[in-house]
């Protein structure tokens, strides 16, 4: 395994424990900062927003540049918004430094995946883009637990001071570990904006948005779902997230293999797989062995997406794959934000805290059929019209 995986790997545990560590911290800052909790929770929200403005912008500002040196600078980046939040002494400064946290997000892994197909064999790139995720799957098991509980005893400052250092980690580890790059050739934002003429590339970023919608329309409410339906104590649902989360990192791995070997079957696969897992869970949801099962079931499938849908989008990109591979990032924080909501509405509607599953399920045999319609004109033969050539230029004379 090359050592540069490893560097990424840890910038995207970094970058992973300070997007979701805050959920468990909302009281916390709530309280100290006096604000409601529906305000603190904006903190969730604006870093979200932040992700997907800031994905395209950072991306087009380094495409002239090496890679390495936009990775350093966006871990640099990084390392500002959460030292702004650990001196925060207000929630506007709070909010500011995770707006500020958040622009580096969608352009390291969207650059950073870029970089880790580089520097493997091509038939390993999509394995190197999965390693580099495995970061992201730590985040959720060991990361946010760990964060979480650092800021309920030592002060949620301490959570964003560790998240702090874990940055400059990652920042050594990035300079030391990466090997250096020359700028793209023919590099500029016109040839990376170029590429989203490509039907195939919105086709890429559609399948993500709504397969991996499916995940976070029924993620978002797991909670509730489980002490509510399946009979869980409160106190439970930690190890259960632990659960899932360790469900994330064997689907992060299974996925990159799969998708070395057959990209496109695999991800239809294991979308469809995804779809079923989810309307199964609405059924299995009201036993707790059957619960704990499928909720790790569930795990295993919804991150084993994540490789193969990156790596589609940087094929179908082949070329200037840096700012589609961010885009892609920010199709999937649209998917998690479209998810929650119709999740939300299908709640609110009545149908129950396990509807957010058959919610999910639709989402992802969307996400199924827009994967299928890439594959069919992937095989659709393009007609090159004949088109005949004069001998000699001629002057054209258009009538008056």
């Amino acid at each position: 395994m090359p050592l540069a995986l490893l560097a990424l790997a840890v910038g995207a545990f970094a970058i992973g424990t300070t997007e979701f560590v805050i959920v468990g911290l909302l009281p916390q800052v709530a309280g100290d900062l006096s604000v409601s909790i529906p305000t603190a929770g904006l903190l969730v929200s604006g870093y979200a927003l932040s992700v997907v403005v800031g994905a395209p912008l950072m991306t087009a500002a380094g495409a002239r540049l090496p890679r390495k040196t936009v990775l350093l600078a966006l871990m640099g980046v990084f390392v500002a918004g959460n030292l702004l939040c650990a001196l925060a002494g207000g929630y506007g400064l709070l909010l500011a430094g995770r707006v500020v946290a958040a622009l580096c997000h969608g352009a390291f892994f969207g650059i950073g995946s870029v970089v880790a197909a580089d520097v493997v064999a091509p038939d390993r790139r999509a394995g190197a883009i999965a390693m580099m995720f495995t970061g992201l799957t730590a985040a959720n098991v060991l990361g946010v637990p760990l964060g979480t509980a650092l800021g309920q005893h030592l002060g949620w400052r301490s959570t964003f001071w560790a998240v702090t250092a874990l940055g400059v980690l990652a920042l050594v580890a990035l300079a030391a570990l990466v090997p250096a790059q020359p700028a793209p050739a023919d590099g500029g934002l016109r040839r990376e904006l170029a590429v989203f003429r490509r039907p195939q590339v919105w086709l890429a970023l559609a399948t993500t948005m709504l397969g991996f919608g499916g995940v976070f329309a029924s993620f978002t409410y797991v909670a509730p779902m489980m002490t509510e339906v399946a009979g869980f104590a409160p106190g439970s649902v930690t190890w259960l997230l632990v659960l899932f989360g360790c469900g994330l990192c064997v689907g992060n791995v299974l996925g990159g293999r799969m998708a070395d070997r057959r990209l496109m079957p695999s991800l239809c696969a294991i979308l469809a797989v995804l779809a079923a897992v989810l309307a199964v869970f609405s059924l299995t949801a009201h036993g707790k062995a059957a619960a704990v099962v499928t909720l790790a079931l569930f795990g295993v499938a919804g991150f084993a997406t994540v490789p193969p849908l990156q790596m589609r989008v940087m094929t179908k990109a082949e070329g200037a794959p840096a700012l589609a591979s961010a885009a892609n990032i920010g199709a999937f924080n649209l998917g998690n934000a479209l998810g929650a909501w119709l999740g939300g509405l299908a709640i609110d509607g009545g149908l129950g805290w396990t509807a957010p599953n058959l919610v999910g399920a639709a989402l992802a045999a969307a996400g199924l059929g827009v994967a299928l319609l890439s594959a069919l004109l992937d095989r659709t033969p393009r007609r090159v019209r004949s088109v005949p050539i004069p001998e000699s230029p001629r002057k054209i004379e258009v009538p008056r």
